[in-house]
């Protein structure tokens, strides 16, 4: 899909995509259903599950995103925000784990940051309907330099874009300050040329593909999207700010 005209961006994902919070029991299911299918069945990343549901000891404490097909109604990705453990300051974040030889604690020590500001975006998964180009039916969510095009033919990754904008705003909606990802290499350039800031505070490592551990300023990027992102930006937060008020509601005594 093209890169539309200057404020058309927003129109035209909501044409074809939603963004919805997933704060429910039912809307969670729909991430651990569709994690399976990517992570288990597609990948083989994790071991099958007799309930077709991939979820972990960190679901517990995590606010969960997905991204629905307009035209068919359908749950097609997912992602989610582990926050810290509550009244559990030493307890670990994946990445805090997985990278703990190579964060560079002169640049960020997580583990100095207070725990109820930070979080870690983790299991982004889209179906392999929508991963259609070469080279990216071997990755959750893909975010390939095909993806983007070239400079006079660009590209817009719409759904790991929109996924990221869910989650940016959830974070934001709860109070947190500094997100942290693992994330392939190229994603950091790709995602400045939208004004989004993320940056690497360590060494790779291994993980499902070479991986860098990086961090990235809530307020800084919502304050920091280029004119071309701004109006999708809009229209995700947006939706997000509806679902989690429609939510709230229904699960009001």
């Amino acid at each position: 899909m093209e890169v539309l005209g200057l404020g058309s961006l927003g129109t035209a994902f909501r044409k074809y995509f939603a963004v919805v919070p997933a704060l429910t029991d039912e809307l969670r299911d729909h991430a651990y259903r569709i994690r399976h299918q990517v992570y288990c069945e597609e990948l083989g990343f994790e071991p099958r599950r007799p309930n077709r549901r991939e979820s972990d000891e960190y679901d517990a404490h995590s606010l969960h995103c997905l991204v629905r097909s307009v035209p068919t109604g359908e749950y097609v990705g997912c992602t989610r925000l582990i926050l810290a453990r509550p009244g559990d300051p030493g307890y670990l974040l994946p990445f805090e784990k997985t990278c703990a030889r190579t964060i560079d604690r002169s640049i960020v020590d997580p583990l100095a940051l207070p725990r109820e500001r930070i979080a870690e975006v983790s299991r982004l998964a889209i179906v392999s309907e929508y991963r259609r180009r070469r080279g990216e039916q071997n990755s959750p969510a893909p975010v390939s330099d095909e993806g983007f095009g070239s400079q006079e033919k660009p590209r817009f990754p719409y759904l790991v874009i929109g996924l990221y904008l869910g989650t940016i705003e959830l974070a934001a909606l709860h109070g947190i300050d500094t997100l942290f990802v693992l994330t392939e290499p190229r994603l950091v350039r790709h995602f400045a040329t939208l004004g989004v800031k993320i940056s690497p505070i360590g060494g790779p490592v291994e993980h499902r593909g070479m991986r860098v551990p990086s961090t990235m300023s809530v307020q800084s990027i919502i304050a920091g999207f280029n004119i071309v992102v701004r109006p999708l930006y809009n229209v995700i937060a947006e939706e997000v700010r509806h679902g989690v008020r429609e939510q709230r509601e229904v699960r009001r005594p």
